[in-house]
């Protein structure tokens, strides 16, 4: 769409919005989306599709006497014609607006993208084309064993343009795949799934994640019922990303100085320097990260407790939230590292935990002498923001492991937990993997952690569900 001639490139976007702009300062991101998908239910396609989508966000700045207020609008499908009405839009928010309290000078003297100009990436169904095939020996694998699958693949490249009245002008594609594959027996009483995060799906094989879908389905033959209690219990890739991307979410800088969360510390203060876990586990973030890259400087399209709108094009560098077990830093822009004397710590668009272990989850079974084995959690909410206690469900498959073996599957629980106790009582950490946090898959794909062992992860009640 940015070739269209109504819509114009998204550099002239950028070009043209700063130029008409009347205000003190201004930030200026044009965002063009590319995403193809495929579906399939019952062990055939169903649908597959292209969409392309584009949106213009325009922060306009103005000082005044009690200080400096920004206006923020952002808009999907804007054509060149009607860029000058997001700017006096922006400009009209920002003089109506109270000072902003993260107001900050804009970012300067960044080197430029030198791409910026270029056409934004696209996507496209050869995206799958690798994938298309073993995806249909996969579906005949499993209707030949009486198992039916269900599931999605789904491609995006968003191409971010970001220019400001500072001189800055930075250029990010970044593309995004996730896929998730669920097998249910004939009968629908029993239930698998798996996901994986991937930039290409060059790195995904249909084929090895149904046999594993078909192994745990045989689990699952055997019934077991357990009551509510504190077990042992092996926690999956996926599942151990879903509760930390939820405590990097938590871990705003300003929030713990203010005595507002977990990382407060009782009296004041904050909890960085503490020691959150005997492992020498370390929770980081890196925008170069392998497999798992994300934007290098800050894309902020509003202010928040974790982002400022002042901070855009800021440079993002690795950042260790955690290391070797100890509380390193919390996410902090610049205001609120002003406010609480913390270093500036922007959010960066992945997360690793790394332990140092070398042990797959097969190898974690087979150490095992009684516990509890997850899929994968969902339905993820927070009960108590003091201590970050979360609560949720299991979903798709809770078996029961004696002696190393996996003897059956048992009831779905309710949980209740804090990411951050739970740190505390890690007894094994594995070989960290890229992962899919499930439940927030929607909003952070990029992951990697192990399967960890976790003592007396605390089943809340039985739950009947999925």
């Amino acid at each position: 769409m940015s070739r269209n001639s109504r819509g114009g490139a998204a550099h002239e976007s950028v070009e043209r919005a700063l130029e008409l702009s009347r205000a003190d300062d201004c930030v200026v991101i044009a965002e063009e989306t590319s995403s193809a998908n495929l579906r399939w239910a019952g062990n055939a396609l169903t649908t597959n599709g292209v969409t392309r989508g584009r949106r213009l966000t325009v922060i306009a700045t103005v000082g005044g006497a009690q200080g400096t207020a920004a206006g923020v609008v952002s808009r999907s499908a804007v054509t060149a014609g009607e860029v000058a009405e997001v700017v006096r839009a922006a400009e009209h928010a920002a003089r109506s607006a109270e000072p902003a309290e993260d107001a900050r000078p804009l970012v300067s003297g960044v080197p430029l993208s030198p791409d910026f100009t270029a056409a934004p990436a696209e996507t496209s169904p050869e995206v799958f084309d690798g994938l298309a095939p073993a995806l249909g020996e996969a579906f005949g694998r499993a209707r030949g064993g009486g198992r039916e699958l269900y599931g999605f693949a789904h491609h995006q490249v968003v191409s971010s343009y970001l220019g400001t009245s500072t001189g800055l002008r930075l250029r990010h594609d970044q593309p995004t795949g996730t896929w998730e594959l669920n097998a249910k027996s004939a009968d629908r009483t029993r239930s698998a799934w798996a996901g994986r995060s991937t930039r290409d799906f060059t790195d995904v094989d249909p084929l090895a994640e149904e046999a594993g879908l078909a192994r745990r389905l045989e689990w699952a033959r055997r019934r077991v019922e357990l009551p509510a209690g504190r077990y042992e219990t092996l926690l999956p890739p996926s599942a151990v990303a879903d509760l930390l991307v939820y405590q990097l979410w938590s871990a705003g800088a300003r929030e713990a100085a203010e005595g507002r969360t977990v990382f407060s510390r009782p009296g004041g203060g904050t909890r960085v320097g503490d020691r959150l876990s005997p492992l020498p586990l370390t929770l980081r973030s890196d925008p170069g990260a392998e497999g798992i890259a994300c934007a290098p400087f800050v894309l902020a399209h509003a202010s928040g407790e974790q982002a400022s709108v002042f901070d855009n094009g800021l440079p993002l560098a690795p950042t260790d939230w955690m290391r070797d077990g100890r509380l390193e830093h919390l996410v902090a822009t610049r205001h609120a590292a002003q406010e609480t004397g913390l270093p500036v710590a922007p959010a960066v668009d992945n997360l690793v935990l790394d332990g140092g272990g070398d042990a797959s989850l097969a190898d974690m079974v087979a150490a095992t002498r009684r516990g509890l084995l997850l899929t994968c959690l969902w339905y993820i909410r927070e009960v108590d923001p003091a201590t970050l206690l979360l609560t949720g469900l299991t979903r798709d498959g809770v078996y029961l492991v004696e002696d190393g073996e996996v003897v059956g599957e048992v009831n779905n629980f309710r949980f209740n937990e804090s990411p951050v106790d739970m740190l505390g009582r890690v007894a094994e950490a594995g070989a960290t993997e890229r992962t899919l946090p499930r439940e927030w898959s929607d909003w952070f794909t990029r992951a990697a952690a192990p399967p960890l062992r976790v003592a007396d992860f605390h089943m809340s009640s039985v739950s009947r569900g999925v």
